[in-house]
């Protein structure tokens, strides 16, 4: 091992002793320590939308008109995109945690700020500022969350965490609810502690995510080899204690040269050069999600209450629903992210958006729509469009090198959120302002075309990223140099110092053939009737082989994987039954530590194994062992539950 003093090349399977680990506690700290931000950036958005009428009314205590709004709308999206880069280079020269520290702590501040706004520039400064924290935040907890999660849970989780945006969302429609009725508060100052809220939840965020450690993955690459060896062990040890089960072995090692400043102009270079395509997507992505959401979101109190005569004080109430709607997008979505596929998935997901978007626009030029149902289209739009929005931080942070992770982030979200997020709340804001409904539908059609093209840039320059290392997708920078001094000798991570004894040997074929046997019928239903239309990830297109997890590409190791996990849990599932008996789900999930496997993984493999006669069903959520069924796998032939 090489000290942080003296970098040099090392060996180590850090990524993935953290990919195999079982989803724990550790990993839901993780999603409350970092994920819980996003609540923050929806309680600030929803915040503005909420009070942004009853900051216009007179006697609220600060001048500004709907046009101004906007605009504070557009300079918060400014600050977040200067934030995003500032912070998101920094983030990937110190480390995740520092600058997670630090954003939050400047968005405490900005945000309590606000509160005291009396003139419009101090209102632009203050939103300038907390736009700042908020983007240095987009980029250091993405790169942190996409770093600790397990690889076959990140889609799912990194889509639910985004979408948690709209919790805090709700939370700010319905509190503004209480904070806007003059009979309990003033009209200057019920909106101001709505701004104030916003602090208390980002200190509370900072007393949990104290306890959120670096990433192990940064730590080796900047010469901290063996303290992100100390974090790993830490991990595994709560892991094991909490599932009283012995990990399963990691796969394969990595070796990268250290280094601990890699200058920007090298990591800008490389990156684009190497992947042009994905800087495409990126930009394409977040160009669609920011013109749409930041200009709709913004101004959608204002939009309700100029054209449907809406009141300030109840249009906190659709605020909460239209939350509500958005934030069910990416959590009843997100799992066919990883299960579906990104390509499909992302590319339905924007391109609905874009189609529900311009029936809206059409309804509201022909003065069709009524209050309700501009609101449900509106919410429609914004349920499938959610998960998209979401998908693009999950794309950019997962395409691109480690050692531009952040880096990317902040450029492709400072980038696309500069040419959408700050035109987009301009330009409905002075739309809205004109009063003409002619003209917002025009808004509408141009936020529909840039989702549009989003998903059409999905269908040419779409990765496939499901349920794959992140060293899989994109190689790291500093893997490929030390792979070159290795060049003409065996790289450590690829030697075998010892034969495997026959037995094992033996099991291994065995799985090797239920596996195989597994991804035939698979293949077999999505030929079947309407199925073969379904969008997937091309595993219908090609048969599994046993040689998938030690010589092919990438991605079909990373897929023999994914099913040789599945394959175990379905043995867990099967030899437990046969121990015990007819058991109650909840008892035979306990019995297996299926909360262990990460959401809704117990479930997936519990229908595989009914379908392959494994267990069946005897009523009453109640499974038994198949009659007759020896443990080793379904006979060819033997009739399976469909």
């Amino acid at each position: 091992m090489t000290s942080t003093s003296e970098l040099g090349v090392v060996t180590t399977k850090v990524p993935a002793r953290l990919d195999r680990l079982p989803w724990s506690r550790f990993h839901w700290r993780i999603v409350i320590g970092l994920g819980t931000v996003w609540i923050l950036d929806g309680l600030e958005v929803t915040i503005v939308g909420a009070v942004a009428a009853r900051m216009t009314e007179a006697g609220s205590g600060i001048h500004v008109t709907s046009a101004d709004i906007g605009t504070a709308a557009a300079i918060y999206v400014a600050g977040a995109c200067i934030g995003a880069l500032l912070f998101g280079r920094l983030t990937d020269r110190f480390g995740r945690k520092k600058l997670f520290m630090v954003t939050l702590g400047i968005y405490i501040l900005a945000t309590v700020a606000t509160a005291f706004a009396r003139d419009p520039w101090y209102l632009y400064l203050a939103r300038f500022v907390t736009g700042m924290g908020i983007g240095g935040e987009y980029a250091a907890i993405n790169s942190a969350i996409d770093e600790l999660i397990p690889a076959r849970n990140r889609g799912q989780v990194d889509l639910a965490i985004n979408g948690s945006y709209w919790v805090g969302s709700a939370i700010g429609s319905l509190v503004a609810v209480l904070l806007l009725n003059e009979s309990l508060l003033a009209a200057d100052l019920g909106w101001r502690l709505a701004f104030g809220l916003g602090g208390v939840l980002g200190l509370a965020i900072m007393l949990v995510r104290r306890h959120v450690p670096e990433s192990p993955r940064w730590l080796f690459i900047h010469g901290h080899e063996d303290e992100a060896e100390r974090i790993v062990d830490r991990i595994e040890a709560e892991v094991r204690q909490e599932t009283g089960r012995e990990l399963p072995e990691p796969g394969e090692a990595v070796t990268v040269r250290q280094r601990k400043v890699i200058p920007f102009r090298e990591i800008a270079g490389v990156a684009l050069r190497r992947y042009p395509r994905r800087a495409l997507l990126g930009l394409a992505l977040f160009v669609g999600q920011a013109f749409l959401y930041n200009a709709i979101v913004f101004d959608l109190g204002t939009l309700l209450s100029g054209f449907f005569d809406i009141g300030s004080g109840t249009i906190p109430y659709f605020l909460a629903l239209f939350a509500i709607a958005n934030f069910l997008g990416p959590l009843l979505l997100g799992r066919l992210f990883d299960t579906v596929g990104r390509k499909p998935m992302i590319t339905a997901t924007y391109i609905g958006s874009a189609t529900v978007a311009t029936v809206l626009a059409v309804l509201l030029m022909t003065g069709s729509l009524t209050t309700l149902w501009f609101f449900l289209l509106v919410s429609l739009t914004f349920f499938v469009a959610s998960a998209g929005a979401s998908s693009a931080y999950l794309t950019v942070s997962e395409v691109f090198p480690m050692e531009t992770r952040a880096l990317s982030i902040s450029l492709f979200f400072a980038i696309g959120t500069a040419v959408g997020g700050i035109t987009g709340p301009l330009l409905f804001g002075h739309l809205i302002h004109t009063g003409n409904a002619d003209l917002v539908a025009i808004g509408f059609l141009v936020g529909a075309a840039a989702m549009a093209l989003g998903g059409l840039a999905e269908v040419f320059f779409g990765v496939r990223a499901e349920q794959q290392s992140l060293e899989n997708i994109a190689r790291p920078l500093t893997a490929e140099e030390a792979e070159a001094d290795w060049r003409g000798e065996p790289a450590p991570q690829t030697e075998r110092d010892r034969r495997r004894p026959a037995e094992v040997q033996q099991a291994a074929h065995e799985r090797d053939l239920r596996i195989a046997d597994r991804t035939a019928r698979r293949r077999e239903r999505q030929r079947a009737g309407l199925r073969r239309y379904r969008p997937g990830t091309g595993q219908g297109n090609r048969m599994y082989s046993p040689g998938m997890a030690g010589t092919a590409g990438a991605a079909s190791r990373t897929s023999a994987m994914a099913e040789q996990r599945l394959d175990d849990e379905i043995e867990q599932i099967t030899h437990a039954l046969q121990e015990s008996g007819p058991t109650s789900r909840d008892e035979l999930k306990k019995a297996v530590g299926g909360h262990s496997w990460g959401p809704r993984r117990f479930r997936r493999a519990l229908r595989e194994s009914k379908r392959e006669s494994r267990v069946k069903d005897v009523g009453h959520d109640t499974y038994a062992p198949a009659d007759g069924h020896g443990g080793s796998g379904s006979a060819p032939g033997a009739p399976r539950r469909r």
